[in-house]
């Protein structure tokens, strides 16, 4: 009965010929992988369409530029994608003015949705809209040459306040006080390096609301905001008192542990006088803010914050102290969120598609050849490697389906000939080559290694002198 049931899978797995994957960030790609791994004939053809006509997600313009290591994950990304099973199609939008899923359902036996999640949290206090109020998502963005970047940043800010204490917050601060020689060496876009490396920033304040022993950051992180070259890294030993942790380590987690252990380093008194002179990264903690103060012109000159106290259960609360710091900018850090794709449910509330174990749901009942991965499915959690058993569990119920979705049917033709009409323009893997060539040429010209090309009219032209 056990070889039957294998043959009978096998079948199945033959029979489901055309699979798509929408999304090629960490989470698309490794769900590509999970595919491929349950291939056993190899007759599987996986289209992993993107929006951009760019590979690898947020592995491209997420991880911050000096972080070489991190992104050489691009190179296990790009074995997968490379695959003769698998085919790139880039510059094809998903949803609202592109593909619509109910189309891709037409064209695959099984669609798995791996858009991340597109935008960020907001503080919803006031003066959040001031000019030199924006998200640290932006901010990445744009040092990241994202095509959809915005621009205009206060870049000649002294003072800067980032509100958060993950990792993004960490790499938003390190970028502000880099030095030209470290940036030089990255592939970031000649604009944002020579603002960044002349920028007048003197002093970054990092703050949470909570306790430093609850910081979401990393300690390989903030360790290495101790090693910047002119760079002093302070937090203020009062703050640090006041997380019951620090009496009672052994109780934490061990980087929670660790994360103490640099930051009691760090520390200082609470006393003007015994600030470093130069560049300054400030660690704060406890402090909630409460309105973005503005100068009569409507630009960010302060934001106020309210003291806060543990309250005794995991939470804070606020003490009616309150304190402004300076700052001509602020960068909110806070989360990112998932945002509605047109033609796919959507959880307001936790900013995901309703989906069982990846199972897109409609109405409470699974979708028939729907699925999802990544953040779109369990919300931004977790680091690039949590995606590899989010993408296993989802390939598990697809494959567990697929013998129902071999039997839909879908249209006979080649779905690039559908992917193709109504004007749009598809970037093939040969078109990204292109792209990575001409970055490779742009370096040159400016005497670095790679630089992005940070604009669409750029990428996509030089997508189709590769043709």
């Amino acid at each position: 009965m056990l070889e039957v049931s294998r043959r009978r899978e096998t079948a199945a797995v033959s029979a489901l010929q055309r699979v798509a994957v929408v999304g090629s960030g960490p989470s698309g790609v490794y769900t590509v992988q999970a595919l491929l791994d349950q291939d056993p004939t190899s007759t599987l053809a996986v289209d992993v369409l993107d929006r951009l006509p760019c590979p690898y997600g947020l592995v491209r313009y997420g991880v911050a530029p000096d972080h070489e290591k991190i992104k050489s994950l691009q190179t296990n990304l790009r074995r997968v994608l490379e695959d003769p099973r698998v085919r790139f199609i880039g510059n094809v939008p998903v949803g609202e003015g592109g593909v619509a899923p109910e189309e891709l359902r037409q064209l695959y036996h099984a669609v798995v949705y791996c858009v991340g999640a597109a935008t960020d949290r907001r503080l919803g206090i006031p003066g959040e809209d001031l000019d030199g109020s924006c998200s640290a998502t932006d901010f990445v963005s744009w040092y990241s040459g994202h095509p959809d970047a915005r621009d205009g940043f206060p870049l000649t800010a002294r003072s800067v306040v980032v509100i958060g204490v993950g990792n993004v917050a960490v790499d938003v601060a390190r970028m502000l006080v880099r030095g030209a020689a470290e940036l030089h060496t990255t592939d970031m876009p000649q604009t944002p390096l020579d603002a960044l490396a002349t920028g007048p920033v003197r002093t970054v304040h990092v703050v949470g609301r909570r306790g430093p022993s609850q910081a979401k950051f990393t300690t390989k992180e903030l360790r290495e905001l101790g090693t910047l070259p002119g760079v002093r890294t302070t937090a203020h030993a009062s703050e640090l008192a006041r997380d019951p942790a620090l009496g009672d380590p052994g109780e934490l987690p061990a980087a929670a542990r660790r994360n103490l252990a640099v930051l009691e380093g760090w520390s200082r008194p609470d006393d003007p006088a015994a600030l470093p002179s130069g560049s300054r990264i400030d660690l704060r903690f406890f402090l909630r803010p409460v309105e973005i103060l503005g100068t009569e012109g409507g630009a960010v000159r302060a934001v106020r914050f309210e003291r806060t106290a543990p309250d005794g259960h995991g939470g804070v609360t606020g003490t009616g102290e309150f304190e402004d710091v300076e700052a001509q900018w602020v960068l909110r850090s806070v989360g990112y969120r998932g945002v509605p794709l047109t033609g796919l449910p959507f959880d307001a509330a936790s900013g995901t598609v309703p989906n069982e174990s990846g199972r897109v749901l409609r109405d409470g009942a699974p979708s028939p050849g729907e699925y999802v991965a990544g953040w779109i499915k369990r919300g931004p959690t977790g680091v690039i490697g949590t995606n590899r058993p989010c993408a296993k569990e989802t390939v598990t119920a697809l494959m567990a389906d697929a013998e129902a979705l071999a039997a839909r049917p879908v249209a006979g033709q080649d779905p690039l000939v559908r992917l193709s009409a109504g004007g749009r323009h598809p970037v093939p893997w040969s078109g990204w080559l292109g792209i990575e060539a001409a970055e490779a040429r742009l370096g040159s010209t400016l005497a670095r290694t790679t630089v992005k090309i940070p604009d669409w009219d750029g990428l996509l032209r030089a997508a189709r002198q590769s043709a």
